[in-house]
């Protein structure tokens, strides 16, 4: 049967566009080869399956047929193979070769076979995307209830700002690549089980770019990029909460020559506060008071984030009775309203009593 596509993304047979293009996302995060415990198998494996499920075409193929062309190997050979050519597009890159197998040109294939197999696909080369970055942003709980903007530093590769991030000198001679004629890619043939398939890599001569420079940059050496330490503005949102991450598109490591750039992940960590604790979006917090005033009643000044608020406290009240002020918990992340604050009343007992104060008591019967 081939791979499960959908098992490896953790998702059902059902799942929306969306739901599938967030599973990628965060999976494909948590398993980068580039971040500390990252797997390059699994990322590789990740992408795999987005690349077929992320198109409807292709999921609409992968359901039909599978992962791999192991169910036409059954029929003896490949002679079930020849149903491929049914589906739009696809007639037209197979070619009968002179040696009577099969001739495979991928820029006729479109992306299909240049996913599966790890060749380049249609468009052309594509420039190696800049790394993602991931730190963590330490903010003050009040921060996080209301939200915030923070200005953050990080030492990060940038676009070169001599070359414009192309890596040639100003004023040096451009010219076309020898090696792919201007095309930013190189071809080759390559004998597999379906016989000889013609793919496109990168040109490694002007690295995708299709240009050569008769100079390279003295500032990045040719690279396109430099390090340096980048300042940002940003957001925090209120209602964030312990861990959730801020995605910021775009932020992370330069890609070389004018490739995009990667994205900054936020992980945000809130520093506690003694008066409140959270739970989701409400706030938990306690208040003492004294015996007499759970016996008789009174009103007492609680500290919330809005501020400190009176509440009545009814006679005969016991330790450990919990009352709620409505509205008063942490903005709703992307949503409307706001959650509840809970607070938790501990009845101080009485200690060092006098003997009178003894008597009154015992008389009471309490």
């Amino acid at each position: 049967m081939g791979k499960d596509y959908y098992k490896i993304l953790g998702i059902d047979k059902g799942a929306s566009g969306d739901e599938i293009k967030k599973a990628f996302r965060e999976k494909a995060h948590k398993f980068h080869p580039d971040k500390p415990g990252g797997d390059e198998a699994k990322f590789k494996e990740l992408n795999e399956a987005y690349q077929v499920l992320g198109d409807a075409t292709k999921r609409s193929q992968y359901d039909q047929f599978g992962s791999t062309f192991e169910q036409a190997q059954r029929g003896g050979g490949f002679a079930g193979f020849d149903g491929f050519r049914d589906f739009s597009g696809f007639a037209n890159g197979f070619n009968q070769g002179q040696n009577g197998g099969w001739q495979f040109d991928l820029n006729d294939l479109g992306d299909v076979f240049g996913d599966m197999f790890g060749f380049g696909g249609r468009g052309g080369a594509r420039k190696r995307r800049g790394n993602d970055i991931e730190v963590s942003l330490a903010v003050e709980f009040l921060e996080a209830v209301f939200g915030t903007e923070k200005e953050i530093a990080l030492n990060k590769t940038v676009a070169c700002d001599r070359c414009n991030g192309q890596g040639a000198e100003p004023g040096s001679k451009v010219e076309t690549c020898n090696t792919c004629k201007g095309t930013g890619r190189v071809t080759r043939v390559q004998r597999t089980i379906l016989g000889n398939i013609q793919s496109q890599t990168v040109c490694q001569t002007c690295e995708g770019s299709g240009k050569t420079y008769s100079q390279k940059c003295s500032k990045c050496r040719g690279a396109g990029v430099t390090r340096e330490v980048a300042r940002l503005n940003v957001r925090i949102p209120a209602g964030i909460n312990q861990n959730e991450a801020i995605r910021l598109s775009g932020q992370g490591e330069a890609g070389p020559k004018g490739a995009e750039a990667g994205d900054l992940y936020l992980k945000i960590r809130i520093n506690p506060d003694k008066r409140f604790k959270r739970q989701d979006y409400d706030i938990i917090s306690e208040q003492t008071i004294g015996f007499s005033q759970a016996a008789l009643g009174d009103k007492i000044e609680i500290e919330t984030v809005d501020g400190p608020v009176t509440l009545k406290i009814p006679e005969g009240t016991q330790s450990g009775k919990v009352f709620m002020l409505r509205g008063k918990g942490v903005p709703k992340l992307h949503s409307h309203g706001r959650g509840d604050h809970l607070v938790t009343i501990i009845v101080k007992t009485p200690t060092g009593l006098s003997r009178q104060q003894r008597k009154i008591l015992e008389d009471l019967g309490i």
